[in-house]
């Protein structure tokens, strides 16, 4: 699987290894250095995934996040640096795919990449699919149009948060684990300091909402992984 890549870096050298071995993984690379230019080649419909530094001169990362998921839902993945929870914390909540820590070993970025990439083609296949409806209680999610509505109204969610809500729906009232989780969603074995399955958890959380009775849709399960709740009839 191929693609084209936009990279968004301020680090000459470090555009010009990811390019050279990405180019002989099957990838078209193209590479920009700062915030404003970024955005704005990001917004060109012309690449298929973004790979977004956080610190950039002229508009750092994540206010380039925040510009591009005004308009346009092209999968990022950001580079953070290593050690810093709370910057792939934000990336996650501003709408990034993934992240990886910087230094990085390039066979996993490459992983991360067609992983993202398998996650798009995905959901363009299905989007021809005859329609497939799961509903429970006041959801309804169409797994052709890729589609989530609570109580009539429709939910806008990324392509991880959604693979994560029909994971979950599909194994209701069960508990699903974490590492089950990581390799069905996110196409890799969870590592102990990873925190990206739990930071989409809990966006998709948030955007869910409880319930009208107080009752969260989504509970954690300590050391184990993720259920989501039946309502409770008595």
């Amino acid at each position: 699987m191929s693609g084209k890549i936009l990279i968004i870096d301020d680090d000459d050298e470090l555009c010009e290894l990811v390019s050279e071995y990405l180019d002989v993984e099957g990838f078209d690379v193209e590479a920009v250095h700062d915030g404003d230019s970024g955005l704005t080649k990001a917004t060109e419909n012309e690449h298929d995934l973004v790979i977004l530094d956080v610190m950039l001169p002229k508009k750092n990362g994540f206010d380039v996040l925040k510009e591009l998921r005004k308009t346009s839902n092209i999968p990022v993945l950001m580079l953070t640096a290593k050690g810093e929870d709370m910057e792939r914390i934000v990336g996650l909540e501003n709408g990034a795919d993934d992240y990886m820590p910087k230094p990085f070993n390039p066979r996993e970025l490459v992983a991360r990449l067609r992983a993202i990439l398998r996650r798009v083609e995905l959901a363009k296949e299905s989007s021809g699919a005859t329609n497939n409806i799961i509903k429970l209680d006041d959801l309804e999610i169409s797994q052709s149009a890729r589609s989530v509505k609570v109580a009539q109204k429709d939910l806008v969610l990324t392509a991880v948060e959604f693979d994560l809500l029909v994971a979950l729906v599909k194994s209701a009232g069960k508990v699903v684990k974490k590492e089950d989780l990581s390799v069905q969603v996110l196409e890799r074995e969870l590592s102990p300091f990873d925190r990206s399955l739990d930071m989409h958890i809990s966006n998709l959380r948030k955007k869910l909402r409880k319930r009208e009775n107080g009752d969260e849709r989504i509970k954690t399960i300590r050391s184990v992984g993720y259920i989501y709740t039946l309502i409770n009839v008595e």
